[in-house]
């Protein structure tokens, strides 16, 4: 016994290490692992047993990436950001113990991560109604539209509004972890690995794959007049995406052979003050994020909205709540597609719209029947901004406070 101790003497040191630290971040990890624990363990399984002997110089990759996604973090207050320098972190202890990494899985864990998330939240809405044009394109010669708004089909003076999982954001992960998991076992079947251009084209191929599985499977609803959440509505979703997806990721991986193999791998042994450093880094910023008060409000009220009465809905969040209309002033995490999709609200039409020369967001909802008009933008300083990336980053440069402004009323 003590002889195995002594051998494993600087991986137990390691545990003794991390354990302390991922207690520390346990409320970041049990967010990450609740909204996507079965992405996140398999991302996992797959870097564990798919990961390979490479002559990259991994150590240098993960360290620089950890160095900016902690500088962020430590600046903006990013939990999300943090986490994924956590999950890196990892995947540099791993490599430097076992000289092994999976390019497949990092794929993974990037996409399971939430930056991805707030990235692909702001694309959908724009891609779901372009695939909904597609669509209109595609049948106003076969069968009789009347015309088309954003998301809504007007059919025989009826309505057909395709609800927000299409082209969302789970099918478009399960597709590309899909992808991942069909990619590992073939490489442990032919016992050699995909390169880099080759993982790159076969995820190009997922993304296009899963476009026109969203695309066929708008086609069905509209045709089929279903837009409910029913047993056939699932059914539909679920058909496309084997038949148009998971069929041809099947055909493409056996016909796509991995060539390169582990016979002129680097024998030179990862630093390991790479390791010691990322280490001291993520620590820095777990203690300062653990050390943040939670009750306090995160943001400022401006100047223009102080006179109006409100209350705090959470320590992100204060509502406004006059007579005629609604206003939510936010932390710029808080997306408005999100919060009105989940509160039972049918997003119709997104599209920019410029009002006394700034451009903001408008969203046509639906709710019972009701039409609503809902305004938003973010605002750093005095000046207006329609992106999440772009005002964030004038946030990293001038440190100035970002908030999230949602209007919403029965007019327009």
């Amino acid at each position: 016994m003590k002889n195995l101790i002594l051998k494993n003497k600087p991986i137990l040191a390691v545990i003794l290490l991390i354990l302390p630290l991922l207690i520390l971040n346990s409320e970041i990890l049990a967010i990450a692992v609740n909204n996507d624990f079965i992405g996140i363990i398999v991302s996992l399984f797959l870097f564990f047993v798919g990961g390979r002997k490479t002559n990259f110089r991994i150590n240098y990759i993960l360290f620089a990436l950890i160095l900016v996604l902690e500088f962020v973090s430590y600046r903006l207050n990013t939990k999300s950001v943090h986490f994924l320098a956590l999950v890196l972190l990892l995947c540099l202890i791993f490599h430097y113990f076992t000289q092994r990494f999976s390019f497949i899985a990092f794929i993974c864990i990037i996409l399971f991560s939430t930056i991805f998330n707030t990235f692909f939240i702001h694309l959908t809405s724009e891609i779901k109604q372009n695939l909904c044009y597609a669509v209109y394109l595609t049948l106003k010669n076969f069968i009789n539209i009347d015309k088309i708004e954003g998301v809504s089909f007007y059919i025989n003076h009826s309505k057909i509004t395709i609800d927000t999982a299409c082209m969302g954001l789970s099918m478009f992960k399960t597709g590309l972890l899909s992808c991942a998991v069909l990619m590992t076992l073939e490489e442990q079947k032919q016992k050699h690995y995909y390169s880099i251009l080759q993982i790159i084209l076969l995820c190009v191929l997922t993304v296009v794959l899963n476009i026109l599985s969203n695309y066929f499977r708008i086609i069905t609803l509209v045709l089929l007049n279903c837009t409910q959440e029913n047993l056939l509505h699932h059914s539909v979703g679920l058909a496309c995406f084997v038949i148009y997806q998971i069929v041809p990721l099947l055909l493409i991986v056996r016909h796509f052979k991995p060539k390169i193999t582990n016979s002129n791998r680097n024998e030179t042994h990862p630093k390991i003050y790479f390791a010691g450093l990322s280490f001291l880094l993520v620590l820095i910023v777990s203690l300062k994020i653990s050390h943040q008060k939670t009750t306090e409000p995160l943001i400022k009220i401006p100047q223009e909205y102080k006179n109006e009465k409100g209350s705090w809905v959470n320590n992100e969040v204060y509502k406004i709540n006059p007579k005629d209309y609604l206003i939510y002033i936010k932390t710029p995490g808080h997306n408005p597609l999100i919060c009105w999709t989940g509160n039972g609200y049918k997003i119709l039409e997104t599209k920019k719209v410029s009002i006394n020369n700034d451009d903001i967001w408008l969203n046509k909802m639906e709710k019972n029947n009701q039409i609503y008009y809902s305004y938003w933008w973010y605002k750093c300083g005095s000046k207006k901004y329609t992106s999440f990336a772009e005002v964030m980053f004038m946030k990293l440069l001038y440190n100035e406070p970002v908030i999230l402004i949602n209007q919403t009323s029965k007019s327009q």
